[in-house]
């Protein structure tokens, strides 16, 4: 799938469109990758924007960017042999002739450790967005109170648990009574409530955290934080991630001065952060995630969808919360 055009507000699947090519053999040094599993992320959306970013845009009639995770069918690189699974962002595509450096970022992948599509989830980006952003910008301490927004993502799950093993109070919002459930019963959250029918988020925080909320790891922004800001403790610390109620805005709003008060008066930091400056962390983070997952500290949801043409439509859900954990993509059987 290439980017057709840019949307206006929220995108829809006319914004792709389905391009057929015919797979090139390798050259030297290169290889293809069947890909297995593809990974929709809501950081896509602003990939779409032709605006200053983190990263540049993805430019009309350009393969959408996005996480795969596949096995090498063929090869003339030595360090990737057919049957190899290999990690990479090769974007919304079936397969890929590569050579594994650039912007691709290949990795192997054993899959005998986990199954091959946590690479794409609570092992690979998602998870070290997780562990990164709670643990390197907000630094929990024992008896702390975190709140999580849209917690049950596959972001904003993992933080939640490592916020318990670290042990925090923990308390998320997400957008159904299954997902608060699930929160609770299944990942051993303190307290989550539905978004959706809150009419004053100040007033449930306040109930749900009456100690208020001393680390904020926040993924969407919005009247949300707005309320969060109002019952931060003193000394907190927040932890951007990500936006995602305000990702389809054409006109976002505008003004920090409230924001910026409540920082002040509570002596509190707020920093954004992007998980790729912690690349060189990367494999503390994946040992000790796995280490998690293996003890059954940390627990997991994938949404998978079958079929590389609902790739779009898969994405799009990401923006009506359809999703329970990591939204994935299967495109192929081994």
């Amino acid at each position: 799938f290439t980017l057709a055009s840019r949307p206006k507000g929220t995108p829809t699947e006319d914004n792709f469109e389905l391009v057929t090519e015919e797979l090139r053999e390798p050259a030297d040094g290169e290889f293809v990758v069947k890909n297995l599993y593809l990974s929709v992320d809501p950081y896509m959306r602003g990939r779409m924007n032709d605006a200053r970013s983190y990263a540049d845009p993805v430019n009309i009639g350009d393969v959408m960017v996005g996480g795969t995770v596949g096995r090498v069918v063929a090869s003339r690189n030595p360090a990737y042999a057919e049957g190899d699974h290999v990690m990479g962002f090769f974007g919304w595509t079936e397969y890929v002739v590569t050579n594994g450096g650039g912007a691709s970022m290949a990795t192997k992948v054993d899959p005998n450790l986990a199954p091959i599509s946590t690479t794409l989830g609570v092992l690979g980006m998602p998870g070290m967005t997780a562990y990164f952003g709670l643990l390197d910008v907000c630094d929990p301490k024992e008896g702390e109170t975190v709140f999580v927004s849209g917690a049950a993502g596959a972001v904003g799950s993992c933080v939640g648990q490592i916020a318990k093993i670290r042990g925090c109070r923990v308390v998320g919002s997400a957008g159904s009574q299954t997902k608060v459930d699930y929160l609770v019963d299944e990942l051993g959250f303190d307290a989550a409530f539905n978004y959706k029918e809150v009419d004053d988020y100040t007033g449930k925080l306040a109930e749900l955290c009456p100690k208020r909320i001393d680390c904020y790891f926040d993924n969407v922004g919005g009247a949300m934080s707005d309320a969060v800001f109002m019952n931060l403790n003193f000394f907190s610390r927040v932890s951007i991630c990500g936006q995602i109620s305000m990702y389809n805005a054409e006109r976002p709003e505008m003004g920090p001065r409230l924001v910026l008060g409540t920082l002040l008066v509570n002596q509190a930091t707020a920093r954004g952060f992007i998980v790729t400056n912690f690349l060189n962390k990367f494999p503390e983070g994946v040992r000790q995630l796995g280490q998690w997952v293996a003890e059954g500290k940390i627990k997991y949801r994938e949404t998978i969808v079958d079929g590389f043409e609902k790739m779009p439509s898969a994405f799009l859900g990401l923006f009506k919360g359809e999703n329970i954990g990591k939204q994935l993509v299967k495109v192929a059987d081994e």
